[in-house]
């Protein structure tokens, strides 16, 4: 078992990010000036409401998206000075994405699925298959790796998309409400899972999740509200879970981000 480093694999300095708004109305400010720091190992959750800025966060995380200022640095690389063709190489490479929705390639088996992603870093037909079925038995799915995502629960599907979002051994995986869609049962499981990988592989868990439970398994919490981060803590440190916002702030949070 890994133990992780001390090292920050994420940086952040002061961003910030807007977007335009529609009939005239001021830009969405989605972060403004957030400054964050993701030990290399760790397991981080970020929680909030709806239009608080979470997956503006992870987009930018993600190298889908750019601030507008300041720096997002991660594995020691500036992502803002980065082409697209070097976003692309560090998509391929640097990050795993785990989504709420799966996005498994319906045409596709379980197997094809987890090897979609080496096809970027140009890895032969015996590899991208020898891995694939190493990942599906790892996440409980080896006698699954012919069925296609339709014959699939959705907690089959979820650990699929685990599995390829292990594909090219990335530092860092991204999971965007990974339970969201899941009966009680099966969240269990994902978490479980999800928790595992990073213990024993010491990849980076970035977990954007509404679900306190899910939060609270992670080393360190990270409360957004308007594009800031307004609390930190450690759930095994806390007496008592505190609320996601403030409660005597009662605005609207801006939508879609």
């Amino acid at each position: 078992m890994n133990e992780p480093a001390m090292d920050n694999l994420v940086v952040l300095n002061a961003v910030s990010r807007e977007y335009p708004s529609h009939a005239g109305a001021p830009p969405v400010q989605a972060l403004k000036k957030l400054s964050l720091r993701v030990a290399r190992g760790s397991r981080v959750a970020i929680r909030g409401e709806s239009g608080s800025g979470k997956s503006t966060l992870l987009n930018l995380l993600g190298g889908l998206d750019a601030p507008d200022s300041g720096e997002v640095t991660i594995d020691g690389r500036n992502l803002t000075a980065l082409s697209e063709r070097q976003l692309a190489d560090y998509r391929a490479r640097t990050v795993g994405f785990v989504f709420q929705t799966f996005q498994l390639l319906p045409t596709l088996s379980a197997r094809e699925n987890v090897e979609l992603p080496m096809e970027a870093l140009y890895a032969g037909p015996t590899e991208r298959r020898d891995r694939a079925e190493e990942l599906l038995q790892a996440v409980g799915m080896a006698d699954r790796a012919d069925h296609r995502p339709g014959r699939l629960s959705g907690g089959e599907q979820q650990r699929v998309a685990i599995a390829r979002a292990l594909a090219n051994r990335p530092p860092l995986i991204l999971a965007d409400e990974p339970t969201g869609n899941l009966d009680k049962k099966n969240r269990r499981v994902v978490v479980s899972l999800l928790n595992q990988i990073n213990r024993d592989f010491g990849i980076t868990l970035i977990i954007v999740t509404h679900d306190p439970n899910v939060a609270d398994q992670c080393n360190v919490v990270h409360l957004i509200r308007r594009g800031q981060i307004k609390r930190e803590y450690r759930p095994t440190e806390m007496p008592a879970r505190p609320p996601p916002d403030d409660e005597d702030d009662d605005e609207e949070d801006e939508e879609g981000n």
